[in-house]
């Protein structure tokens, strides 16, 4: 068999397991499926999709059940539609995926408090929001009614509550540290974080939490560094994917050749923040 043509029926095995999510499917049978050995399957799938097949399938199990939660599925039913065999499994992949518990992302953090704070920073309007666990969203926009709407859209059933009329110590002190260290006047400050992703969406952002101050890298740099090299597409999503600017400092990753490549939040205010660890000294 050719090494195309190999990796050809590899491509074909991910729609399969997509469509088979539910199912178990075990190493050997994923093999036979794509004719080819198990350990050929294991070492061309996580190069072509930077996960294993199990890890791939549970992926795709927990978007469904992510998916029935939000359309009302009763938890129980929603467990076993999605495929996995017993609520302390399912509770595995959350504790990786989710950064909440099962009840609340159900109900779209219904009954969580998320208190919030819109703030005229030297990098322009900032909006930051925070659990009891710590901060939760950072987003830059032109407008307080803009931000305040991708809040309510990335929680849509949580408590908001806008300091001073909901007034919140911790929250005032952390966005008062971070309006003074994007003006330069303050270190970088370590602020505990309440993150909601993927397994490997934590993985990169970890990473790049890693890096010192002012040290750049490219995605195949991040890709290696969480030990996936061939997933430098993935890892850029991730990036594109966080939802606490500055603090998760996806700033931090260039293209392969050295340009700025994209940012959410401007080009010009990925080059400021960079300009800015450069002259910062870390607390």
């Amino acid at each position: 068999m050719s090494k195309n043509n190999s990796k050809q029926r590899i491509m074909a095995l991910a729609d399969y397991i997509e469509q088979h999510a539910e199912k178990s499917l075990d190493l050997e049978h994923l093999a036979s499926e794509a004719a080819v050995s198990p350990y050929h399957l294991q070492r061309t799938f996580r190069q072509l999709f930077g996960v294993s097949p199990k890890q791939f399938q549970n992926a795709i199990r927990v978007q469904r059940l992510k998916q029935s939660l939000r359309d009302g599925t009763a938890i129980s039913q929603a467990i076993y539609e999605a495929g996995f065999g017993s609520v302390s499994r399912v509770y595995e992949q959350l504790d990786q995926n989710f950064g909440m518990t099962l009840t609340e992302y159900k109900a779209g953090a219904d009954e969580l408090d998320i208190h919030f704070a819109l703030r005229q920073t030297k990098l322009g309007l900032l909006l930051m929001a925070a659990t009891e666990r710590g901060v939760c969203f950072v987003h830059f926009g032109q407008s307080a009614s803009t931000l305040v709407l991708a809040l309510h859209q990335e929680f849509p059933k949580a408590r908001l509550l806008t300091t001073p009329e909901h007034s919140e110590p911790a929250l005032d002190l952390w966005i008062d540290a971070l309006e003074q260290y994007l003006a330069a006047t303050g270190p970088r400050p370590e602020l505990p974080l309440h993150l909601i992703g993927t397994a490997f969406q934590l993985s990169v952002w970890r990473f790049l939490s890693n890096l010192k101050n002012g040290e750049t890298v490219s995605y195949a740099d991040v890709a290696r560094g969480i030990a996936r090299p061939s997933a430098y597409r993935a890892a850029a999503n991730a990036c594109g994917a966080n939802k606490v600017a500055v603090l998760i400092p996806c700033h931090r990753v260039l293209r392969g050749d050295g340009g700025m490549g994209g940012y959410r939040w401007g080009v010009e205010r990925k080059q400021q923040l960079l300009d800015l660890e450069v002259n910062t000294v870390s607390p």
